[in-house]
């Protein structure tokens, strides 16, 4: 077939994704103003998550899945927006890791919205000035991120959905390898690449700042007294760094959990987590008798976090995360039998247990 008649077949298929898209886009608008009057929650993380996996499952095109579930994605932020003016809060600034797990999740269509801290994500949620909220909850190399499991403690906010996403750090400057003196970067990042560091950078100072964004700023404002940033591609972007060297994490597969916070949980979707946070009477035996609650009614236990209560002395809160809903038979029963033994149990939400 010639080249023009190919592109002719094009552009009318073109047209055909476009008059499909605006018969769903109006479809869309009514499944808006349901649940505006019936008072349900915009963002539907059960809905997404079925929807998905059935796309992955009818996909038998040349396009993988990955690039299906990728268009789909902004298709669905592009359909959030018509529903409501979507707001999601994140650590900022602009191309942190946690603004581009939000992104992962809720595309590019909706509104975000910068936060300077992980409270102040909370308190924007619970104000609701911003529908929904996204933090980091633990990464595979450096482990929980205890300010996050902290805040929930006193939070009535839920957990409705998890986002992972694959971290990959780099060297960014404006000034020549040879001449930095200084590395800016959060925390988590020092860990995440604490060996190369050493094996790279034995003299440097390591100044810890508040986002990868914020360390890639200053790189770019101290380039003069031996600046650099440890962080991602896009926070070199946006700064006009230079990437020195990429993906120099310890562990190849460093990866991070985030969560979306919002009103509400998550129905069951047959492939939950659960999350909660227990605290055990202070007596002999009672944390061993809490965790058989679990032991007896096999509920397995994915994860399990100690943090000092803040309240007295060498008491301590445990977070759990349990495979299942909460609503679930099994875990149901196991969390009715926990609360015998415990001072204090909490559930944080249940939601879809995505590898994605």
């Amino acid at each position: 077939m010639p080249l023009d008649d190919i592109r002719i077949k094009i552009d009318q298929l073109d047209q055909k994704l476009l008059d499909l898209l605006s018969a769903r886009a109006d479809l869309v608008h009514e499944v808006g103003v349901i649940k505006k009057k019936e008072d349900l929650q915009i963002y539907a993380p059960e809905r997404e998550d079925a929807l998905l996996k059935r796309l992955a499952k009818m996909n038998h095109g040349r396009l993988p899945d990955k690039s299906i579930l990728a268009i789909y994605r902004e298709i669905m932020s592009a359909a959030l927006a018509l529903e409501d003016d979507l707001t999601v809060a994140y650590l900022g600034p602009k191309g942190t890791w946690t603004h581009q797990a939000a992104i992962k999740k809720f595309g590019h269509s909706i509104t975000y919205s910068s936060q300077a801290n992980f409270a102040d994500v909370f308190d924007q949620v619970a104000r609701r000035k911003a529908h929904y909220g996204v933090v980091p909850i633990e990464n595979s190399t450096e482990g929980a991120v205890s300010h996050t499991l902290d805040l929930f403690v006193d939070s009535p906010l839920q957990i409705c959905a998890q986002v992972l996403l694959r971290i990959e750090n780099g060297l960014m400057a404006c000034i020549p390898r040879e001449d930095i003196k200084t590395l800016y970067s959060h925390p988590q990042v020092f860990g995440q690449c604490r060996n190369w560091i050493l094996r790279n950078f034995p003299e440097a100072d390591l100044v810890e700042v508040s986002s990868t964004t914020k360390a890639a700023q200053l790189a770019q404002q101290n380039s003069a007294d031996g600046a650099a940033a440890l962080g991602g591609k896009l926070a070199a972007e946006l700064h006009d760094l230079t990437m020195l060297e990429e993906s120099i994490q310890d562990r190849a597969t460093n990866t991070t959990r985030f969560l979306v916070i919002g009103e509400k949980t998550c129905p069951a979707t047959g492939n939950d987590r659960t999350s909660i946070l227990f605290s055990v009477h202070d007596r002999p035996g009672s944390l061993v008798n809490a965790l058989q609650a679990f032991d007896k009614l096999n509920v397995n236990m994915s994860k399990i976090e100690s943090r000092p209560s803040k309240q007295r002395d060498w008491e301590y809160i445990f977070y759990v995360d349990l495979a299942g809903h909460c609503t679930d038979p099994d875990v149901a029963d196991a969390l009715s039998e926990l609360e015998k033994h415990c001072s204090l149990v909490k559930i944080f939400g249940s939601y879809p247990d995505t590898k994605e």
